[in-house]
Protein backbone atom coordinates (compact mmCIF):
# COMPACT_ATOMS: atom_id res chain seq x y z
CA UNK A 1 0.00 0.00 0.00
CA UNK A 2 1.43 3.38 -1.44
CA UNK A 3 -0.13 5.27 1.20
CA UNK A 4 -0.29 8.93 1.53
CA UNK A 5 3.15 9.80 0.94
CA UNK A 6 3.45 7.61 -2.03
CA UNK A 7 7.14 6.27 -3.23
CA UNK A 8 10.31 7.61 -1.25
CA UNK A 9 11.88 10.69 -1.90
CA UNK A 10 10.21 11.46 -5.33
CA UNK A 11 6.91 11.23 -3.72
CA UNK A 12 7.01 13.54 -1.43
CA UNK A 13 7.01 16.51 -3.75
CA UNK A 14 4.15 18.01 -4.70
CA UNK A 15 5.50 19.52 -7.86
CA UNK A 16 8.94 18.34 -10.14
CA UNK A 17 11.87 19.49 -8.17
CA UNK A 18 13.05 21.33 -11.72
CA UNK A 19 9.31 22.76 -12.13
CA UNK A 20 10.04 24.24 -8.12
CA UNK A 21 13.40 25.41 -8.56
CA UNK A 22 12.60 27.54 -11.57
CA UNK A 23 9.59 29.12 -9.79
CA UNK A 24 11.25 29.64 -6.41
CA UNK A 25 13.94 32.08 -8.67
CA UNK A 26 11.60 33.96 -10.30
CA UNK A 27 9.66 34.78 -7.69
CA UNK A 28 12.76 35.30 -5.49
CA UNK A 29 14.86 36.91 -8.64
CA UNK A 30 15.68 40.25 -6.67
CA UNK A 31 18.00 37.89 -4.05
CA UNK A 32 20.00 37.18 -7.80
CA UNK A 33 20.83 40.26 -8.84
CA UNK A 34 22.14 43.39 -6.64
CA UNK A 35 21.00 47.07 -6.85
CA UNK A 36 21.90 47.72 -10.48
CA UNK A 37 20.92 44.81 -11.40
CA UNK A 38 23.77 43.07 -12.42
CA UNK A 39 24.06 39.60 -11.58
CA UNK A 40 26.33 38.70 -8.98
CA UNK A 41 26.77 35.61 -10.40
CA UNK A 42 28.36 32.88 -7.92
CA UNK A 43 30.44 33.38 -4.64
CA UNK A 44 33.91 32.31 -4.71
CA UNK A 45 34.73 28.49 -3.86
CA UNK A 46 37.95 29.60 -2.37
CA UNK A 47 36.22 30.93 0.41
CA UNK A 48 35.02 27.66 2.04
CA UNK A 49 38.01 25.49 0.94
CA UNK A 50 39.77 25.92 3.41
CA UNK A 51 37.34 24.94 5.80
CA UNK A 52 36.30 22.07 3.76
CA UNK A 53 40.06 20.69 3.74
CA UNK A 54 39.90 20.86 7.19
CA UNK A 55 37.22 18.89 7.27
CA UNK A 56 38.92 16.45 5.08
CA UNK A 57 41.54 15.65 7.64
CA UNK A 58 38.63 13.51 9.46
CA UNK A 59 37.60 11.62 6.01
CA UNK A 60 41.95 11.36 5.57
CA UNK A 61 41.93 9.63 9.62
CA UNK A 62 39.08 7.33 8.50
CA UNK A 63 40.90 6.22 5.88
CA UNK A 64 43.88 6.04 7.50
CA UNK A 65 42.85 4.32 10.29
CA UNK A 66 40.65 1.33 7.96
CA UNK A 67 43.76 0.50 6.50
CA UNK A 68 46.57 0.78 8.96
CA UNK A 69 46.01 -2.85 10.46
CA UNK A 70 46.28 -4.51 6.48
CA UNK A 71 49.71 -4.41 6.43
CA UNK A 72 50.80 -4.46 10.34
CA UNK A 73 48.77 -7.34 11.12
CA UNK A 74 51.26 -10.23 11.24
CA UNK A 75 53.79 -8.07 13.10
CA UNK A 76 51.30 -7.12 15.68
CA UNK A 77 49.91 -10.77 16.10
CA UNK A 78 53.81 -11.86 16.78
CA UNK A 79 54.45 -8.90 19.28
CA UNK A 80 51.67 -9.25 21.35
CA UNK A 81 51.54 -12.72 21.37
CA UNK A 82 48.32 -13.93 19.44
CA UNK A 83 50.15 -15.09 16.06
CA UNK A 84 47.86 -18.22 14.34
CA UNK A 85 45.02 -17.10 16.96
CA UNK A 86 41.91 -16.43 14.14
CA UNK A 87 39.44 -14.59 16.97
CA UNK A 88 41.99 -12.68 18.08
CA UNK A 89 43.06 -11.57 15.08
CA UNK A 90 39.10 -10.85 13.95
CA UNK A 91 38.55 -8.93 17.34
CA UNK A 92 41.08 -6.43 16.19
CA UNK A 93 39.37 -5.63 13.09
CA UNK A 94 35.47 -6.12 14.57
CA UNK A 95 36.50 -4.05 17.61
CA UNK A 96 36.94 -1.22 15.92
CA UNK A 97 33.69 -1.87 13.41
CA UNK A 98 31.59 -2.16 16.57
CA UNK A 99 32.88 1.69 18.08
CA UNK A 100 32.27 2.88 14.61
CA UNK A 101 28.94 1.94 14.64
CA UNK A 102 28.40 3.31 18.13
CA UNK A 103 29.58 6.82 17.49
CA UNK A 104 27.94 6.66 14.01
CA UNK A 105 24.83 5.58 15.94
CA UNK A 106 25.59 8.95 18.25
CA UNK A 107 26.71 11.52 16.02
CA UNK A 108 23.53 13.20 14.97
CA UNK A 109 22.67 14.00 18.52
CA UNK A 110 26.29 15.02 19.08
CA UNK A 111 26.16 17.48 16.50
CA UNK A 112 22.97 18.96 17.19
CA UNK A 113 23.71 19.28 20.80
CA UNK A 114 27.74 20.59 20.58
CA UNK A 115 27.70 21.87 16.64
CA UNK A 116 29.64 20.86 13.02
CA UNK A 117 33.15 22.32 15.12
CA UNK A 118 32.82 20.69 17.99
CA UNK A 119 31.71 17.32 16.83
CA UNK A 120 34.98 17.26 14.68
CA UNK A 121 37.13 17.59 17.70
CA UNK A 122 35.05 15.12 19.82
CA UNK A 123 35.82 12.54 16.80
CA UNK A 124 39.77 13.92 17.01
CA UNK A 125 39.90 13.18 20.58
CA UNK A 126 39.78 9.44 21.19
CA UNK A 127 41.21 8.74 17.79
CA UNK A 128 44.52 10.90 19.49
CA UNK A 129 44.09 8.53 22.99
CA UNK A 130 43.25 5.21 20.55
CA UNK A 131 46.10 5.62 18.69
CA UNK A 132 48.29 6.13 22.04
CA UNK A 133 46.99 2.99 23.43
CA UNK A 134 47.28 1.00 20.75
CA UNK A 135 51.16 1.99 20.14
CA UNK A 136 51.95 1.58 23.53
CA UNK A 137 50.51 -1.42 24.82
CA UNK A 138 51.86 -4.97 25.28
CA UNK A 139 48.53 -7.02 24.98
CA UNK A 140 45.66 -8.11 22.82
CA UNK A 141 43.53 -6.36 25.49
CA UNK A 142 45.28 -2.81 24.80
CA UNK A 143 45.10 -3.26 21.32
CA UNK A 144 41.09 -3.94 21.52
CA UNK A 145 40.38 -0.92 24.03
CA UNK A 146 42.39 1.15 21.53
CA UNK A 147 40.91 0.16 18.59
CA UNK A 148 37.57 0.99 20.49
CA UNK A 149 38.64 4.39 21.02
CA UNK A 150 39.72 4.79 16.94
CA UNK A 151 36.69 3.41 16.08
CA UNK A 152 34.46 5.39 18.29
CA UNK A 153 36.24 8.45 16.02
CA UNK A 154 35.74 6.50 12.89
CA UNK A 155 32.35 6.35 13.35
CA UNK A 156 31.39 10.20 14.27
CA UNK A 157 33.71 11.42 11.42
CA UNK A 158 31.81 11.45 8.17
CA UNK A 159 28.65 11.44 9.14
CA UNK A 160 30.35 15.09 10.38
CA UNK A 161 32.04 15.38 7.14
CA UNK A 162 28.95 15.06 5.23
CA UNK A 163 26.84 17.23 7.37
CA UNK A 164 29.66 20.05 7.53
CA UNK A 165 30.71 19.93 3.92
CA UNK A 166 27.08 20.17 2.75
CA UNK A 167 26.15 23.33 5.02
CA UNK A 168 29.44 25.27 4.27
CA UNK A 169 29.74 24.36 0.03
CA UNK A 170 28.39 27.13 -2.69
CA UNK A 171 25.80 25.16 -4.38
CA UNK A 172 27.32 24.97 -7.52
CA UNK A 173 30.80 22.79 -6.30
CA UNK A 174 28.76 21.25 -2.95
CA UNK A 175 29.09 17.90 -5.25
CA UNK A 176 32.79 18.30 -5.79
CA UNK A 177 33.39 19.28 -2.21
CA UNK A 178 31.29 16.37 -0.93
CA UNK A 179 33.53 14.57 -3.54
CA UNK A 180 36.95 15.77 -1.65
CA UNK A 181 35.94 13.60 1.42
CA UNK A 182 35.86 10.54 -0.10
CA UNK A 183 38.96 11.11 -1.77
CA UNK A 184 40.75 11.75 1.45
CA UNK A 185 39.83 8.95 2.73
CA UNK A 186 41.46 6.99 -0.35
CA UNK A 187 44.61 9.26 0.45
CA UNK A 188 44.41 7.88 4.20
CA UNK A 189 44.01 4.27 2.91
CA UNK A 190 46.64 4.64 0.63
CA UNK A 191 49.06 6.64 3.07
CA UNK A 192 48.32 3.55 5.47
CA UNK A 193 49.48 0.81 3.37
CA UNK A 194 52.01 2.64 2.19
CA UNK A 195 53.58 3.49 5.90
CA UNK A 196 52.97 -0.14 7.02
CA UNK A 197 54.91 -1.81 4.43
CA UNK A 198 58.20 -1.34 6.87
CA UNK A 199 56.51 -2.71 9.40
CA UNK A 200 57.61 -6.60 8.21
CA UNK A 201 61.40 -5.53 8.05
CA UNK A 202 61.42 -3.62 11.39
CA UNK A 203 60.95 -3.79 14.98
CA UNK A 204 57.67 -2.58 16.61
CA UNK A 205 57.55 0.05 13.60
CA UNK A 206 53.66 -0.59 13.66
CA UNK A 207 53.89 1.25 16.97
CA UNK A 208 55.21 4.02 14.87
CA UNK A 209 51.74 3.15 12.15
CA UNK A 210 49.61 4.13 14.62
CA UNK A 211 51.31 7.29 16.68
CA UNK A 212 51.90 8.80 13.25
CA UNK A 213 48.28 9.18 13.14
CA UNK A 214 48.48 11.14 16.29
CA UNK A 215 49.38 14.53 14.35
CA UNK A 216 46.75 14.78 11.79
CA UNK A 217 43.57 14.04 14.47
CA UNK A 218 45.72 16.78 16.47
CA UNK A 219 45.70 19.07 13.44
CA UNK A 220 42.27 18.48 12.80
CA UNK A 221 41.10 19.99 16.57
CA UNK A 222 43.40 22.47 16.48
CA UNK A 223 42.50 24.34 12.91
CA UNK A 224 38.57 23.48 13.38
CA UNK A 225 39.00 26.36 16.00
CA UNK A 226 39.82 28.55 12.99
CA UNK A 227 36.88 27.24 10.51
CA UNK A 228 33.35 28.62 10.57
CA UNK A 229 30.64 26.99 12.62
CA UNK A 230 28.16 25.76 9.95
CA UNK A 231 25.29 28.63 9.30
CA UNK A 232 22.80 26.12 9.15
CA UNK A 233 23.22 24.85 12.44
CA UNK A 234 23.45 28.55 13.79
CA UNK A 235 20.52 29.21 12.56
CA UNK A 236 18.52 26.23 13.74
CA UNK A 237 19.48 27.15 17.31
CA UNK A 238 18.52 30.61 17.11
CA UNK A 239 21.47 32.29 16.43
CA UNK A 240 20.94 34.43 13.68
CA UNK A 241 23.31 37.25 14.26
CA UNK A 242 26.34 34.14 14.02
CA UNK A 243 25.28 32.65 11.21
CA UNK A 244 25.17 35.49 8.75
CA UNK A 245 29.00 36.52 10.22
CA UNK A 246 29.74 32.65 9.39
CA UNK A 247 28.20 33.28 5.36
CA UNK A 248 30.03 35.98 5.35
CA UNK A 249 33.46 34.19 6.13
CA UNK A 250 32.14 31.60 3.40
CA UNK A 251 30.62 33.34 0.31
CA UNK A 252 31.22 36.81 0.90
CA UNK A 253 29.43 39.95 2.22
CA UNK A 254 27.24 40.50 -0.94
CA UNK A 255 25.75 36.97 -0.63
CA UNK A 256 25.04 36.87 2.88
CA UNK A 257 21.14 38.24 2.75
CA UNK A 258 20.33 35.91 0.25
CA UNK A 259 21.88 33.25 2.19
CA UNK A 260 20.24 34.07 5.03
CA UNK A 261 16.83 34.65 3.27
CA UNK A 262 17.16 30.90 1.66
CA UNK A 263 17.31 29.57 5.32
CA UNK A 264 14.45 31.32 6.46
CA UNK A 265 12.31 30.53 3.30
CA UNK A 266 13.85 27.23 3.75
CA UNK A 267 13.33 25.81 7.43
CA UNK A 268 10.06 27.80 7.74
CA UNK A 269 10.66 28.05 11.60
CA UNK A 270 10.01 24.39 12.55
CA UNK A 271 13.72 23.58 12.93
CA UNK A 272 14.10 24.74 16.54
CA UNK A 273 11.82 21.81 17.82
CA UNK A 274 13.83 18.82 19.04
CA UNK A 275 13.17 15.86 16.58
CA UNK A 276 12.12 12.80 18.12
CA UNK A 277 13.31 9.43 17.26
CA UNK A 278 9.76 8.20 16.49
CA UNK A 279 9.33 11.03 14.13
CA UNK A 280 12.45 9.18 11.97
CA UNK A 281 11.42 5.55 12.62
CA UNK A 282 7.88 5.70 12.12
CA UNK A 283 6.82 9.47 11.44
CA UNK A 284 6.54 11.59 8.87
CA UNK A 285 9.87 11.26 7.86
CA UNK A 286 10.16 7.50 8.17
CA UNK A 287 10.20 6.49 4.37
CA UNK A 288 12.81 8.91 3.79
CA UNK A 289 14.93 7.87 6.67
CA UNK A 290 14.36 4.00 5.28
CA UNK A 291 15.20 4.84 1.83
CA UNK A 292 18.66 6.37 2.71
CA UNK A 293 19.23 3.22 5.13
CA UNK A 294 18.55 1.05 2.23
CA UNK A 295 20.87 2.77 0.29
CA UNK A 296 23.95 2.87 2.74
CA UNK A 297 22.98 -1.07 2.83
CA UNK A 298 22.99 -1.39 -1.02
CA UNK A 299 26.49 0.22 -1.13
CA UNK A 300 27.55 -2.62 1.37
CA UNK A 301 26.30 -5.67 -0.18
CA UNK A 302 27.33 -4.41 -3.74
CA UNK A 303 30.75 -6.93 -2.54
CA UNK A 304 32.78 -4.05 -2.22
CA UNK A 305 34.36 -5.12 0.99
CA UNK A 306 34.59 -8.60 -0.11
CA UNK A 307 37.02 -7.60 -3.22
CA UNK A 308 38.80 -5.99 -0.38
CA UNK A 309 39.29 -8.48 1.74
CA UNK A 310 39.75 -11.17 -1.75
CA UNK A 311 42.09 -9.13 -4.05
CA UNK A 312 45.25 -9.87 -2.17
CA UNK A 313 45.09 -14.16 -2.75
CA UNK A 314 43.81 -12.83 -6.36
CA UNK A 315 46.96 -11.13 -6.99
CA UNK A 316 48.92 -13.17 -5.02
CA UNK A 317 48.09 -15.84 -7.70
CA UNK A 318 49.18 -13.71 -10.35
CA UNK A 319 52.48 -13.23 -9.07
CA UNK A 320 51.79 -9.93 -7.58
CA UNK A 321 53.13 -9.45 -3.95
CA UNK A 322 50.55 -8.34 -1.74
CA UNK A 323 51.71 -4.81 -0.71
CA UNK A 324 52.27 -4.22 -4.43
CA UNK A 325 48.36 -5.46 -4.77
CA UNK A 326 47.20 -3.16 -1.99
CA UNK A 327 48.98 -0.53 -3.79
CA UNK A 328 47.11 -1.26 -6.82
CA UNK A 329 44.12 -1.29 -5.70
CA UNK A 330 44.03 1.97 -3.66
CA UNK A 331 45.20 3.81 -6.91
CA UNK A 332 42.39 2.45 -8.57
CA UNK A 333 40.37 3.85 -5.31
CA UNK A 334 42.26 7.23 -5.88
CA UNK A 335 41.47 7.41 -9.15
CA UNK A 336 37.86 6.65 -9.60
CA UNK A 337 37.99 9.23 -6.16
CA UNK A 338 39.39 12.26 -8.11
CA UNK A 339 37.15 11.55 -11.77
CA UNK A 340 34.24 11.60 -9.07
CA UNK A 341 35.27 14.54 -7.96
CA UNK A 342 35.72 16.32 -11.42
CA UNK A 343 32.49 14.37 -12.35
CA UNK A 344 30.12 15.32 -9.36
CA UNK A 345 28.40 18.62 -10.24
CA UNK A 346 28.48 18.06 -14.09
CA UNK A 347 26.70 14.78 -14.77
CA UNK A 348 24.84 15.14 -11.20
CA UNK A 349 24.73 12.74 -8.06
CA UNK A 350 21.85 10.37 -9.60
CA UNK A 351 23.60 9.65 -12.79
CA UNK A 352 27.27 9.03 -11.10
CA UNK A 353 25.12 6.52 -8.66
CA UNK A 354 23.67 4.99 -11.79
CA UNK A 355 26.28 4.15 -13.40
CA UNK A 356 28.26 3.14 -10.98
CA UNK A 357 26.22 0.59 -10.14
CA UNK A 358 26.02 -0.18 -13.72
CA UNK A 359 29.41 -0.95 -14.29
CA UNK A 360 29.82 -2.95 -10.76
CA UNK A 361 27.19 -5.39 -11.90
CA UNK A 362 28.96 -5.67 -15.24
CA UNK A 363 32.24 -5.82 -13.48
CA UNK A 364 31.17 -8.67 -10.71
CA UNK A 365 29.99 -10.60 -13.32
CA UNK A 366 33.44 -11.03 -15.28
CA UNK A 367 34.76 -11.98 -11.82
CA UNK A 368 32.19 -14.81 -11.33
CA UNK A 369 32.94 -15.70 -15.11
CA UNK A 370 36.26 -15.84 -14.02
CA UNK A 371 35.80 -18.20 -11.10
CA UNK A 372 33.50 -20.62 -13.31
CA UNK A 373 34.63 -23.93 -14.82
CA UNK A 374 34.59 -22.18 -18.06
CA UNK A 375 37.85 -20.39 -17.55
CA UNK A 376 40.95 -21.69 -16.42
CA UNK A 377 44.88 -20.76 -16.02
CA UNK A 378 46.44 -17.50 -16.42
CA UNK A 379 43.14 -15.81 -18.60
CA UNK A 380 40.79 -16.63 -15.53
CA UNK A 381 43.69 -14.88 -13.15
CA UNK A 382 44.34 -11.90 -15.45
CA UNK A 383 40.31 -11.57 -15.69
CA UNK A 384 40.29 -11.56 -11.53
CA UNK A 385 42.58 -8.82 -11.76
CA UNK A 386 41.64 -6.65 -14.18
CA UNK A 387 37.91 -6.95 -12.61
CA UNK A 388 39.28 -6.23 -9.21
CA UNK A 389 40.54 -2.84 -10.47
CA UNK A 390 37.54 -2.22 -12.03
CA UNK A 391 35.03 -2.71 -8.91
CA UNK A 392 37.03 -0.38 -7.16
CA UNK A 393 37.34 2.27 -9.60
CA UNK A 394 33.88 2.31 -10.11
CA UNK A 395 32.31 1.77 -6.80
CA UNK A 396 35.31 5.04 -6.04
CA UNK A 397 33.49 7.07 -9.15
CA UNK A 398 29.49 6.88 -7.66
CA UNK A 399 28.36 4.12 -5.03
CA UNK A 400 31.01 5.32 -2.52
CA UNK A 401 31.13 8.83 -2.45
CA UNK A 402 27.20 9.34 -3.61
CA UNK A 403 25.16 8.22 -0.98
CA UNK A 404 26.25 10.25 1.88
CA UNK A 405 26.37 13.85 -0.28
CA UNK A 406 23.13 12.88 -1.44
CA UNK A 407 21.71 11.97 1.72
CA UNK A 408 23.31 15.11 3.59
CA UNK A 409 21.61 17.53 0.27
CA UNK A 410 18.16 15.78 0.83
CA UNK A 411 17.21 15.55 4.63
CA UNK A 412 15.54 18.18 6.08
CA UNK A 413 17.38 20.42 8.14
CA UNK A 414 15.32 19.64 11.14
CA UNK A 415 16.41 15.82 10.81
CA UNK A 416 19.19 16.26 9.01
CA UNK A 417 21.58 14.98 11.51
CA UNK A 418 19.67 12.27 13.35
CA UNK A 419 18.77 10.79 9.99
CA UNK A 420 22.16 10.69 8.59
CA UNK A 421 23.19 9.31 12.09
CA UNK A 422 20.75 6.28 11.55
CA UNK A 423 21.37 5.59 7.80
CA UNK A 424 25.16 5.42 8.35
CA UNK A 425 24.32 3.12 11.37
CA UNK A 426 23.12 0.66 8.51
CA UNK A 427 26.48 1.09 6.46
CA UNK A 428 28.56 -0.11 9.57
CA UNK A 429 25.85 -3.29 10.41
CA UNK A 430 25.63 -4.51 7.38
CA UNK A 431 29.86 -4.21 6.59
CA UNK A 432 30.00 -5.85 9.94
CA UNK A 433 27.62 -8.38 8.41
CA UNK A 434 29.42 -8.81 4.96
CA UNK A 435 32.92 -9.18 6.97
CA UNK A 436 31.67 -11.93 8.95
CA UNK A 437 29.78 -14.17 7.19
CA UNK A 438 32.13 -13.98 2.98
CA UNK A 439 34.80 -16.19 4.14
CA UNK A 440 32.19 -19.00 5.10
CA UNK A 441 29.85 -17.91 2.19
CA UNK A 442 32.98 -18.19 -0.24
CA UNK A 443 33.74 -21.72 1.19
CA UNK A 444 30.14 -23.21 1.27
CA UNK A 445 28.55 -21.44 -2.41
CA UNK A 446 31.63 -20.72 -4.06
CA UNK A 447 33.25 -17.60 -5.81
CA UNK A 448 31.01 -17.92 -9.11
CA UNK A 449 28.00 -17.70 -7.00
CA UNK A 450 28.91 -15.05 -4.04
CA UNK A 451 29.83 -12.88 -6.89
CA UNK A 452 27.09 -13.64 -9.07
CA UNK A 453 24.97 -12.77 -5.64
CA UNK A 454 26.63 -9.17 -5.55
CA UNK A 455 26.18 -8.46 -8.80
CA UNK A 456 22.29 -9.07 -9.18
CA UNK A 457 22.31 -6.84 -5.99
CA UNK A 458 24.15 -4.29 -7.75
CA UNK A 459 21.32 -4.43 -10.44
CA UNK A 460 18.83 -4.24 -7.29
CA UNK A 461 20.51 -0.94 -6.51
CA UNK A 462 19.76 0.33 -10.23
CA UNK A 463 16.46 -0.28 -10.01
CA UNK A 464 16.08 1.00 -6.24
CA UNK A 465 17.53 4.71 -7.47
CA UNK A 466 15.79 4.70 -10.81
CA UNK A 467 12.89 4.78 -8.52
CA UNK A 468 13.60 6.48 -5.68
CA UNK A 469 16.71 8.90 -6.05
CA UNK A 470 16.55 12.55 -7.79
CA UNK A 471 18.69 14.36 -8.87
CA UNK A 472 19.97 17.44 -6.83
CA UNK A 473 22.87 18.63 -8.75
CA UNK A 474 22.53 22.92 -8.71
CA UNK A 475 19.80 22.95 -5.94
CA UNK A 476 20.32 24.98 -3.10
CA UNK A 477 20.02 23.00 0.17
CA UNK A 478 16.55 24.51 1.00
CA UNK A 479 15.38 24.46 -2.78
CA UNK A 480 15.36 20.88 -2.47
CA UNK A 481 14.18 20.69 0.79
CA UNK A 482 10.81 22.62 0.41
CA UNK A 483 10.12 20.48 -2.65
CA UNK A 484 10.77 17.55 -0.81
CA UNK A 485 9.13 18.27 2.62
CA UNK A 486 6.55 15.85 3.98
CA UNK A 487 3.50 16.99 4.57
CA UNK A 488 2.34 17.65 8.21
Amino acid sequence: MRGRHGDAFSTYKRISLKEYVDSYREENADRFVNGTGKDIGHPSWRRSFPHVLVAALSSFLFGYHLGIVNETLDSISLDLGFNGNAIAEGLVVSTCLGGAFVGSLLSGWVTDGVGRRRAFQLCALPMIVGAAISGATNDLWGMLLGRLFVGTGMGLGPAVAALYVAEVSPTYVRGTFGSLTQLATCLGILASLLIGIPSKDITNWWRVCFWLSSFPAASLAILMEFCAESPHWLFKMGRSAEAEAEFEKLLGALYVKSAMADLSKGDRGDVADTVKLTELLHGRYCRMVFIGAILFALQQLSGINAIFYFSSSVFRSAGVPSDIANICVGMANLSGSFFAMVLMDKLGRRLLLLGSFMAMAFSMSIQAIAASPLITGPPSVYMSVGSILLIVFTFALGAGPVPGLLLSETFPSRIRAKAMAICMSMHWVVNFFVGLLFLDLLERIGPMILYTVFAAFCMVAVAFVQRNVLETKGKSLQEIEIALLPQE
